[in-house]
């Protein structure tokens, strides 16, 4: 069966959905058989009134060019109410793959809403990227809840360790006897950093070695130097927003802790945070806020710690709990790094949903 992907986001456009598109793309049980049909030159949509339209005829062109069986529509607006025109007038059958914030944004309008009650009525399957954007789905259109299904993100391999730029991070940032907190992702304020900084002067009166690194760019980067700057961190609190994947990934084998304590803003949070596994691949344990999907990403006491992330005093208690007790860090992080390797593999992901709209 040849199946088309229709998405918005897809690499080297960056962030946790293009990322998840791109491992479904490189993954794919069926060589030859999966096509890409994605916005990065602006093929899909433009700024016009109705803009997306084109969209459609995009769509019908490549799925009679490729003689596509089936579409994974990647974002549910506007690219499902392209697949929903196609489907009454050009016969397509699709899938919506569904991630958090497309959906509830969806809602949030009635007119969205209603339309997006009909292009998932019309779709084979629903295919939700973590449980609690399944469970909203059921919540919203009951009727719906049979074809709901969840396909949990996979986890691939970290870069080789580079040593000898480890050495070099090492010696640049001063890390010789520090334990080193790490935060990696956009700077946008549901992940929680502004929180972490908050968290750190009541830390570091119990372990002063602690040194946050923060690894991302973002809308939020004044105000978490501004928050640095009021709390007297400067030395202990380093924003790298300008960083490679290779050396990402060394910063993961440098620290000692990983924390996103990431939480939910009318409507915007966490889809399942991908940035936790890549963690636990380098058998570190992770901090993670009670919201979104970060509970399936993380087990509190198995694989990480789980916090309350509006309350910066369980912040702090939880980051001291593992930078005072090595033995409790690496029994997480190797449980952790096992726990990646074997439940979120991508492979096993993509197979999942190719059986899915057989």
């Amino acid at each position: 069966m040849k199946t088309l992907l229709f998405t918005l986001e897809y690499p080297p456009f960056k962030g946790g959905i293009a990322n998840y598109y791109g491992n479904l793309a490189k993954y794919w049980p069926k060589a030859g058989e999966f096509e890409i049909l994605n916005n990065n030159q602006g093929q899909l949509l433009n700024s016009l009134p109705l803009g997306w339209f084109k969209a459609v005829f995009k769509l019908r062109r490549a799925v009679k060019a490729e003689n596509i069986d089936h579409v994974l529509v990647g974002q549910i607006l506007p690219l499902g109410l392209a697949a929903l025109i196609g489907a009454k007038f050009f016969k397509i059958k699709y899938s919506v793959i569904l991630h958090g914030l497309d959906f509830t944004s969806a809602l949030k309008i009635s007119r969205k809403k209603f339309i997006s009650r009909k292009i998932l009525t019309q779709a084979k399957k629903i295919i939700c990227a973590n449980g609690y954007t399944a469970e909203l789905v059921k919540q919203t259109f009951p009727k719906l809840a049979a074809k709901v299904i969840v396909v949990d993100p996979g986890v691939e391999s970290l870069s080789a360790y580079n040593s000898q730029l480890a050495t070099q991070l090492e010696e640049e940032y001063n890390l010789s006897d520090q334990i080193v907190l790490l935060s990696v992702g956009r700077l946008v304020k549901r992940k929680g950093f502004d929180y972490v900084i908050r968290a750190l002067p009541p830390a570091l009166e119990q372990a002063p070695n602690l040194i946050y690194i923060i690894i991302g760019d973002g809308p939020e980067l004044k105000n978490y130097q501004q928050e640095i700057a009021s709390h007297n961190l400067k030395n202990k609190v380093i924003i790298i927003n300008q960083a490679t994947d290779q050396e990402r990934d060394v910063w993961y084998g440098l620290s000692d802790i990983f924390i996103m304590p990431a939480r939910n803003i009318a409507g915007d949070f966490e889809g399942f945070g991908i940035v936790y596994l890549e963690a636990n691949l380098a058998g570190k344990p992770v901090i993670a806020g009670r919201s979104g999907g970060a509970g399936e990403a993380v087990e509190d006491g198995l694989n990480g710690l789980m916090v309350d992330p509006e309350d910066i005093n369980d912040i702090s208690e939880k980051i001291l709990k593992l930078a005072l007790n090595p033995e409790l860090r690496q029994k997480l992080g190797q449980a952790g790094k096992e726990r990646a390797i074997k439940n979120f593999n991508w492979q096993k992901q993509a197979e999942k949903i190719y059986n899915i709209i057989l």
